[in-house]
């Protein structure tokens, strides 16, 4: 007997829609990336990308950039795989469904985020932008990086930093799985934060730019919980996208 079809909610954020949907995200990043790379500013690439590969790098030398690109796809691919295999294949129009909400979410976030942040800072609204030391770049530049943004700052913070350290606080501190869950979102929100004023391009650090990225960091993290990676990366980077096109 084939596998029951899974609601629309369940089955998007399960991992063969989740990493599917994430994969043209990478790919448009990496032909970005790689077209740029004859030009002046080639060298520029999204921080979490750069961060994560020089870890491979300090550990595996020339050949760390492999290893990790290996282990990247070998660990999407298991994962697609075994659930492909235990739920089924997948429906073409749910990917749809994936994308619209992606737009909604990416449209609302700067709204929600702004309208917190001016709670939290008594009236001073921060809308954020990028910074400018992406501002300074062109436009394929610049969405070279807000493509990187969404893949890379999402694996980085919420599949690695979040659940990580949810994981610690589980099993070292032997918090119940609430108070794990928003103390890892708390703490990764803040360090989420940090990340945009660090390096050569990072931001200049103001309060109203740091509070609105923190709370966007616990949004992203409850996007993340609720709708999976895919849906959250897509968000992440449309968002961005979306203010380096109307900048």
């Amino acid at each position: 007997m084939p596998p029951a079809k899974s609601s629309y909610w369940s089955a998007s954020r399960s991992p063969r829609y989740s990493i599917l949907f994430a994969l043209p995200l990478l790919v448009l990043y990496e032909i970005l990336a790689f077209a740029l790379s004859g030009r002046a500013l080639g060298d520029v690439r999204n921080g979490a990308d750069v961060l994560l590969k020089s870890v491979f790098i300090a550990l595996g030398g020339r050949y760390g950039v492999t290893g990790f690109s290996l282990l990247l796809a070998g660990a999407g691919a298991w994962m697609v795989i075994r659930d492909w295999r235990k739920h089924g294949g997948v429906r073409p129009r749910l990917f749809a469904g994936m994308l619209l909400e992606s737009v909604l979410y990416a449209i609302l976030l700067g709204f929600i985020a702004g309208a917190l942040t001016s709670l939290l800072l008594h009236g001073r609204l921060a809308l954020v932008a990028q910074g400018p030391g992406a501002g300074s770049f062109g436009l394929p530049t610049q969405l070279m990086i807000s493509l990187g943004a969404g893949i890379y700052e999402e694996l980085l913070f919420r599949v690695l930093l979040v659940s990580g350290l949810a994981a610690l606080a589980r099993g070292v501190l032997r918090w119940n799985p609430v108070g794990a869950g928003i103390f890892a979102a708390v703490v990764g929100a803040i360090i989420f934060s940090f990340f945009h004023y660090v390096g050569p391009y990072g931001d200049e650090f103001t309060l109203g730019s740091f509070t609105f990225r923190a709370v966007a960091g616990l949004l992203f993290s409850g996007l993340y919980l609720l709708r999976g990676f895919g849906i959250t990366a897509w968000s992440h980077a449309l968002y961005d996208v979306f203010l380096s096109v109307l900048r």
